[in-house]
């Protein structure tokens, strides 16, 4: 997986399984686009994806989340409730603003 902090008005953190950065999926009229500008970050394993995004959550953060792994590891770090994601062409994906 990989993460990238983005500071802006508010921090928004891109997660995202790896072998998806760079690709494109389109369903219908939904699109994912997963640019490497916004996604490429620090590669990481879950633990430290864990602890990021746990402490990510405590600066009030928003998240974009990417793949199979890294909503998995989205729901173990408590960012969002099991199952609350959606597929494009089965690609999982969720955005949280908590």
């Amino acid at each position: 997986m990989q993460i990238k902090i983005h500071e802006a008005y508010r921090i928004i953190v891109s997660i995202c399984d790896s072998g998806l950065i760079g690709k494109k999926f389109e369903e219908g009229d939904k699109q994912l686009d997963i640019k490497e500008s916004f996604y490429a970050g620090e590669e990481v394993d879950e633990k430290k994806a864990v602890e990021i995004l746990v402490d990510m959550k405590k600066e009030d953060a928003t998240f974009n989340i990417v793949g199979k792994e890294s909503v998995r590891t989205a729901e173990k770090s408590g960012i969002i409730k099991k199952g609350c994601f959606d597929f494009i062409n089965g690609i999982s994906y969720t955005f949280s603003f908590l």
